[in-house]
């Protein structure tokens, strides 16, 4: 019998050249392309945290200014509404040592003096004269009841409105003509 000796394969390869020496460079590559996501997302997250404290800077910012703009606005009308008080007091005053019909002249001198100063900050008046057309965007009904207007109009006026711009500030509250009134038999 002959005797049975295995067949020399290839030789052995040299050392980090097999596929564990190519696995091994694989993950090296995986690992350094890991890192460079990491890092960029770190970036990234610090580039979004310094955008986010710009942002809230930037509110707060807006917040104070605002805040100041008001303050200011609200000083200007005060210094303008001052001659309007000392006005009135020296009407109040005035009805203690002079005739009425100079007092009431006084507190409409002063009353046209506010008229003039809210006008000039835009406060217009709402038309509302008796058998003017209701218009329940810029006026309130009160109630309605028979009148000499036609049916639909103002037929009086309980209290002035005012409009800011294009803003009604108040509507005037009127009441409202349900037509002519009965006539008796």
């Amino acid at each position: 019998m002959t005797e049975h000796r295995p067949c020399p394969g290839p030789d052995p390869a040299p050392a980090g050249t097999g596929p564990e020496a190519a696995g091994a460079d694989m993950a090296e590559v995986v690992e350094s392309e890991l890192e460079q996501a990491r890092r960029a997302a770190d970036e990234y997250l610090a580039d979004l945290r310094r955008v986010a404290a710009d942002f809230d800077n930037y509110r707060k910012r807006v917040a104070r200014d605002a805040e100041a703009q008001a303050t200011r606005a609200a000083e200007s009308l005060v210094s303008e509404l001052l001659p309007v008080l000392d006005n009135l007091e020296r009407a109040l005053d005035a009805s203690e040592h002079h005739e009425e019909a100079k007092v009431s002249e006084g507190v409409q001198l002063v009353r046209q003096q506010l008229v003039d100063l809210l006008r000039r900050r835009g406060l217009e008046e709402i038309a509302s004269e008796p058998g003017s057309e209701f218009d329940p965007h810029l006026h309130e009904a009160l109630s309605q009841q028979p009148s000499d207007h036609p049916e639909g109009a103002i037929s009086e006026v309980w209290q002035r409105g005012y409009t800011l711009g294009d803003r009604v500030m108040r509507p005037a509250r009127v009441v409202v003509s349900s037509g002519s009134p009965a006539e008796d038999d």
